[in-house]
């Protein structure tokens, strides 16, 4: 046994800290600096981090808790309001982007790119459009909430939006895979994804009445509800993906919501946020970084990169943003919307990843999908904090609205504990 997985951390940690102070000097998310030192750290740069596979794990319980707290801090009453507007959002803002990938790939895709492929270039055309399709709103959340607006109109029909986008987007896959393997079946995928928002319906009812209860009789320890909290967001997130074929983080988000009705969530959320703050979100961030790599590429397929990207980027904010107006939202919030849907991340990656693994994509659009993930994932909190942007930001800046932000957090806190529990919060567990 190694123990490089420690060095690992530290590095992860120093640079992306250090890095996101950097960018915020600019006047940007710190997700941006925590991301670029990734790419630094990764095989695009310096290569210096050896146990990538733990990095991964965990990652993976990284977006886990982060689309967790999502949920307890999402107002539901809100959340109801733009459920209607989130489908809507969600439809245009995956049939936007399918039909620009697939027109891309149509002009460029041919005999001389589609080497490893075995569908048709129609099929290998369709599914660089369903990888456009896909949304990564952990990269949007964390963004938003360190700018303090994730509980807005706009911010709750992008969590809203990316749910439901999360669904069509299987539905799209399973669709193209369907065409091209005889062996998955496009009906049983819809009842499990049925039957998976059934089953935490019921799993929700239950987990709330027992949880309501068990705040009845203990007052004083309030660990053990935050233990409780997070057996139940992980076996939520588990049976999401293993049985219904759902991504674990629509089960963490959705543990989320459950336990925002309850006295405790603003303690459990404060725990978490120190939690995600110290360690787990820093290597989620960096470890999308770690994947950027250099491929080989020709000019032709140079090209192709930048208008992949350029298309991911627009068809994202046309698609979602012109949703959002249909909804009556203003201008401003369409844009909010759009932005906000942007990036791609590991949704992405793993969507090709399946897809070329099936022969729908021949390895030489591997490396413009790979750039398109990184660069949207870097662009999308840029392009939100202008979004977002007004004149109170500016004369205030970040550090009055961290303050604003902290001192609402302690105010729930106290409420939350009846001033049953002393212990504080540990200073800049927002930050």
């Amino acid at each position: 046994m190694t123990y490089n997985f420690l060095l690992d951390l530290a590095l992860i940690l120093l640079c992306t800290k250090v890095l996101g102070l950097l960018t915020r000097r600019f006047k940007m998310p710190q997700v941006v600096g925590a991301l670029l030192a990734g790419v630094i750290l990764g095989p695009a740069v310096l290569n210096v981090l050896s146990d990538k596979d733990f990095i991964t794990k965990i990652s993976e319980i990284g977006v886990i808790v982060l689309m967790f707290t999502a949920g307890m801090e999402t107002d539901i009453k809100e959340l109801k309001k733009t459920g209607t507007a989130s489908f809507i959002i969600a439809l245009i803002g995956v049939l936007v982007p399918l039909a620009g990938g697939f027109a891309l790939a149509a002009a460029f895709n041919g005999p001389d790119l589609s080497e490893g492929a075995t569908a048709s270039l129609f099929l290998q055309n369709m599914f660089i459009g369903v990888i456009l399709t896909a949304t990564s709103v952990s990269i949007t959340v964390e963004t938003l909430k360190e700018m303090g607006k994730l509980n807005t109109r706009a911010g709750n029909a992008i969590l809203g939006a990316a749910i439901i986008d999360d669904i069509l987007g299987i539905v799209a896959l399973t669709i193209i895979t369907s065409m091209a393997d005889p062996n998955v079946n496009v009906a049983i995928v819809l009842l499990k994804v049925v039957g998976f928002f059934v089953f935490a319906a019921v799993a929700g009812v239950l987990f709330f009445l027992f949880f309501r209860k068990l705040q009845n009789h203990y007052h004083k320890d309030m660990r053990r509800f935050v233990i409780l909290a997070f057996v139940f967001c992980l076996l939520l997130s588990y049976c999401a993906e293993e049985f219904f074929g759902v991504a674990d983080i629509t089960g963490a988000f959705i543990a989320g919501l459950i336990i925002s009705n309850t006295k405790r969530a603003p303690y459990i959320a404060s725990r978490f946020e120190t939690l995600s703050y110290t360690l787990i979100s820093p290597v989620f961030f960096a470890s999308i970084g770690l994947k950027m790599t250099m491929p080989e590429m020709t000019p032709h397929i140079i090209i192709f990169s930048v208008l992949l990207v350029i298309i991911a980027v627009l068809t994202k904010i046309v698609g979602c943003g012109l949703g959002a107006k249909i909804c009556h939202f203003t201008t401003r919030e369409s844009i909010q919307v759009g932005v906000g849907m942007v990036s791609r991340g590991e949704v992405a990656l793993i969507v090709a990843t399946k897809g070329a693994a099936l022969g729908l994509m021949s390895n030489s659009f591997m490396g413009p999908i790979i750039l398109t993930v990184v660069l949207t994932t870097v662009i999308a909190p840029i392009l939100l904090k202008i979004a977002f942007s007004n004149r109170k930001d500016h004369k205030g800046g970040d550090d009055e609205d961290q303050k604003i932000e902290e001192s609402e957090l302690v105010k729930n806190y106290n409420i939350a504990i009846k001033g049953e529990d002393t212990e504080e919060i540990p200073a800049g567990a927002r930050s």
